[in-house]
């Protein structure tokens, strides 16, 4: 599952510190995912599906199938003259990120739009952060099971080392 995670991270064109955040995880949670000190959670797959709805469940979590869900209407081309912009330029149609997308007058978060003076677009998202703050623990292991009998015995399980 780890692997497929990448993948879908690579297809976003992001690095791992970006997709943690655009999904909303701690960059630590994701790279002890990959680096496979940890498994990926039912909240790790309910993140992604949340943040890109038609990547299909069966293949994130089991590998069959395809990644992404057939769309209602086949795209011939990602360029779609039909669409063009107000500004003349065709727009984009595909499952990732829209950097070039124009920002509504009245952002929700309250803030107001500033104009570039010198008119270079600017390409960083205004968007609404929330801080978690996430705590990684060392994983656990266990050294010594001792089971206590009722006729005041005792015994002691150690676990063997995998090799």
């Amino acid at each position: 599952m780890k692997d497929r995670i990448r993948q879908i991270m690579e297809s976003q064109h992001m690095t791992q510190q970006v997709f943690a955040d655009y999904i909303g995880i701690g960059a630590a949670t994701l790279s002890s995912i990959f680096n496979g000190r940890t498994r990926p959670t039912l909240n790790i797959v309910e993140a992604i599906k949340k943040k890109i709805p038609n990547i299909s469940t069966d293949w994130l979590m089991f590998g069959s199938g395809e990644m992404y869900l057939p769309q209602e209407e086949p795209l011939e081309d990602a360029f779609l003259p039909s669409d063009s912009g107000s500004d003349g330029r065709p727009q984009i149609q595909n499952p990732m990120l829209d950097f070039d997308a124009i920002p509504s007058p009245t952002p929700q978060n309250g803030r107001s739009l500033t104009q570039n003076s010198n008119s270079v677009k600017s390409t960083r998202l205004d968007l609404d952060v929330r801080e978690v703050k996430t705590i990684d623990k060392h994983q656990r292991r266990i050294t010594e099971i001792r089971v206590f009998y009722d006729d005041q015995t005792w015994e002691t399980f150690i676990p063997q080392k995998k090799s």
